[in-house]
């Protein structure tokens, strides 16, 4: 990123991204989110591959245009994999571990401990195996109160 920066004049923006205090858990993201990326990517062109083309000659005989056809047609045939998309993002971030702990470790200090680490420390470093555990049943009870809603109002009522 810094090259980058460098290399369209920005150099001044450029800084440790991964050893601030304030930028490095949006850094973490940021690698999260591009992990998640190639994914989402794959199953929304696979999902616009199954959405009829004639679909779309209607709506232009109708005189829909391509942000109508888009609302209309591409994103409704879409809800699904957007629903899956959305569900396995956030679960990935709510048990975050792997790009966390290769990363920063939770670093600086503790500003990307996240749960996953914390409970990896918790019963490999502190030998506190009962309170790891129980981070992880809240942790579990976390990822299902998020999730669950969600998937209700990405997918809606199926008939």
């Amino acid at each position: 990123m810094n090259q980058l920066l460098r290399l369209v004049g920005l150099g001044f923006l450029a800084r440790p991204w991964l050893g601030d205090f304030d930028t490095a858990l949006p850094a973490v993201g940021a690698i999260g989110a591009w992990v998640q990326l190639g994914l989402c990517l794959i199953l929304l062109l696979a999902g616009m591959t199954k959405i009829d083309t004639e679909l779309y000659e209607a709506a232009r005989l109708d005189g829909a245009g391509p942000v109508r056809e888009f609302f209309s047609i591409t994103l409704p045939s879409l809800r699904q994999e957007i629903a899956v998309c959305i569900t396995v993002t956030v679960i990935s971030a709510l048990a975050s571990f792997d790009i966390i702990y290769i990363s920063t470790q939770g670093g600086p200090g503790n500003s990307t401990l996240v749960p996953g680490l914390q409970i990896y420390y918790l019963a490999f470093f502190e030998n506190r195996v009962g309170a790891a555990s129980a981070l992880g049943i809240v942790l579990l009870l976390l990822v299902l109160l998020v999730v669950l809603p969600l998937q209700r109002i990405l997918r809606g009522r199926e008939s």
